[in-house]
């Protein structure tokens, strides 16, 4: 009579993802590149507040990205614990000494440049815009695969701009002057400029406007605008249009450090690491299935070499346990 043989068959998928593969400079750091980076800092140790010992993690407060971001700590096992939904500091259990404050995007980046935060998870573009290049900022894991999108320009579809489908063509129009530049509006003041200058853009002026930059151009306020784009559906509903090189940037959640906090205070370093390993454990085992089953055969050979000489169970890679 035939034993009967329980395998564990490991099976590798691909599934196709709307996130670019590690689309920023800077990859995810190792604990041994934190304390390499740490190290390095230029920053001074007395700016930080040193009577403070405990850890804070600074996260979103609001929104998707607030939502998908206590998702993905969960799926690491690393669950928020917050007493009351009105309060703005929360624990995670499975982390002693850590504080979890709940923040705007942008205050995280400017209170971890302060010292008042010492690590956080916000989008790219949030760090990019408020940290301004600032060398104390570390992005310790750019790829969290979560909360996608890009800055772009986007113009009319209709009117002077109706045949203009690059930034090069936009910027060769003649209608741009000294008394009359491209007016761009966007929420992104420190990028958006910085943006354009690189792009040797000569007659731009910007205004500053928050939610429902979309309108301008139909409104006369604007002749284009700098704002983030997830599908474009918005754009296209308004008659805007992105352009060939006008992407200022791609963007998604990222997981970020203060380098002064990981040079000087307890703790902090120890934890990013901790972190860290749950996020690229998590981000790793993502599309990676196990299939157990019970099968008869007289050796567990001969069982795994059923299983592979069958097509739609094999695989394009394939290990028996």
């Amino acid at each position: 009579m035939a034993a009967s043989f329980e395998l564990g068959v490991f099976f590798q998928v691909w599934p196709s993802s709307p996130f670019p593969s590690r689309p920023f400079s800077r990859p995810f750091l190792s604990s041994h590149a934190c304390r390499a980076a740490a190290s390095s800092s230029g920053g001074d140790p007395e700016a930080l507040q040193p009577e403070r010992t405990v850890v804070r993690f600074g996260l979103p407060s609001k929104g998707r990205m607030a939502d998908e971001t206590l998702s993905l700590l969960k799926n690491c096992q690393l669950s928020v614990r917050q007493v009351n939904p009105r309060q703005y500091v929360a624990d995670i259990p499975q982390l002693s000494n850590l504080e979890v404050w709940f923040q705007r995007p942008k205050d995280i980046v400017r209170k971890l440049q302060s010292g008042d935060l010492d690590i956080g998870i916000v989008g790219f573009d949030t760090v990019s815009e408020y940290g301004q290049g600032n060398e104390d900022l570390i992005v310790v894991h750019d790829t969290l695969e979560y909360g996608a999108c890009r800055l772009s320009l986007a113009i009319p579809k209709y009117g002077i701009f109706e045949n203009i489908n690059s930034l090069h063509e936009l910027a060769q129009m003649p209608q741009w002057t000294t008394e009359r530049p491209l007016r761009i509006v966007t929420g992104f003041s420190y990028l958006g400029p910085k943006f354009l200058k690189e792009k040797g853009l000569e007659y731009v002026s910007f205004s500053t406007a928050d939610g429902a930059l979309e309108a301008a151009p139909a409104m006369g306020i604007a002749d284009a605008i700098i704002d983030l784009v997830s599908s474009g559906m918005t754009l296209r509903e308004n008659d805007l249009k992105e352009i060939e090189g006008g992407v200022v940037l791609a963007s998604q959640a990222v997981f970020v450090a203060s380098k002064r906090s990981l040079n000087t205070r307890e703790g902090v370093l120890e934890i990013t690491h901790e972190i860290l390993e749950r996020l690229e454990a998590h981000l790793r085992a993502t599309g990676q299935v196990t299939v157990v089953a019970n099968m008869r055969g007289n050796s567990a050979k001969e069982v795994a070499e059923r299983i592979l000489s069958q097509t739609s169970l094999s695989g394009l890679q394939h290990f028996v346990i």
